[in-house]
């Protein structure tokens, strides 16, 4: 797939200018969003992630558009997993709601920034280095295994936000007792003091870095072009934090999400070691295709998050039912 620098340079700032003026707008008029602000901004985000699909669809082919929807979609459902991290975040900080949304914006911002870094370094090492696919092939089964073991032992920490990171800022600076709006930093009786949301944006910085290391191999097994890598992580980080506010008590419904997940990430890390295998002709040696079709991967993609999403909400509503009674 050839991008022209062009047609780099006209992504990244139409997409700046998005991120720059939600920023402006929030940091002007913190809010919590009503359900239809958010629905609409949902709504408006994905369809403009399916244009760019059909897009690259047209410019490209289907092969590429194919890879596009499939990153799209997983990095959209890690995304979502990882609400799970920010609300406990927030609960734990105690983060006003009206508040919530400029501290959420903050984290999508961060995440951009080291997902862009992370997708520099994967394509670099890519291309240069092919057994680099051996290890982020293994990253994922191990991620994958490590998810799932997660969700069978139920850890819900509260100490979540509790990182190296947050310990050390918290003996290193003063800080108030509240919040004084969306400020960092503060001025009282002649001393700078920091914010409880400074605290806020570590703990989502720190988390989002976390996060990257998770996301961006799971996009490169299903694309290597680096531009549909780039495109489909800001697509599936643009809304969250509306998404943060829509879907509210759904997040808690979608029980089996892990599972989910942890059902992709091994699909897509077996896919990867497969790919190494054929990179070095292995494959041919040992007497078999091992690449796997985009196709079957968005297939795979899209049935798992189904199955997924009906089974947490049929095993939410019986659960519900069964409290009732």
């Amino acid at each position: 797939m050839h991008v022209s620098p062009e047609a780099w340079l006209i992504t990244i700032v139409v997409m700046a200018a998005v991120l720059i003026a939600d920023v402006v707008v929030i940091g002007r008029r913190p809010h919590e969003p009503s359900m239809k602000e958010a629905g609409i901004a949902i709504g408006v985000f994905s369809a403009l992630a399916v244009a760019f699909g059909l897009g690259v669809w047209y410019f490209s082919g289907p092969r590429f558009a194919g890879e596009f929807f499939a990153g799209w979609l997983t990095e959209y459902s890690l995304s979502v997993d990882n609400l799970f991290i920010f609300v406990l975040i927030m609960a734990n900080l105690r983060v006003p709601r009206e508040l919530q949304q400029y501290a959420l914006m903050v984290g999508i911002v961060l995440a951009l920034i080291f997902r862009g870094i992370f997708i520099a370094l994967g394509a670099a090492a890519i291309e240069r280095f092919s057994w680099v696919f051996f290890v982020f092939g293994a990253f994922l089964i191990y991620t994958a295994i490590k998810l799932y073991l997660d969700y069978r032992q139920h850890d819900e920490d509260d100490e979540v936000t509790e990182n190296a990171m947050m310990r050390w800022v918290r003996r290193a600076f003063p800080s108030t007792d509240g919040f004084r709006g969306t400020k960092l930093t503060v001025r009282e009786a002649g001393k700078r003091l920091i914010t409880p949301m400074l605290f806020v944006v570590v703990a989502l910085g720190s988390t989002d870095l976390l996060f990257a290391l998770d996301s961006i191999p799971a996009i490169y097994g299903l694309t290597q072009e680096a531009y549909l890598v780039f495109t489909a992580n800001v697509f599936a980080l643009m809304g969250l934090r509306q998404l943060y506010f829509l879907i509210g008590g759904l997040l808690q419904r979608l029980v089996y999400l892990s599972v989910g997940l942890s059902v992709v990430l091994a699909f897509i890390g077996v896919k990867l070691v497969l790919h190494a295998l054929h990179e070095y002709h292995l494959d041919e040696r040992w007497g078999f295709s091992a690449e796997i079709p985009i196709w079957a991967s968005l297939t795979v993609i899209i049935a798992t998050l189904a199955v997924t999403t009906v089974a947490s909400l049929i095993k939410s509503g019986r659960d519900a039912r069964q409290q009732a009674e």
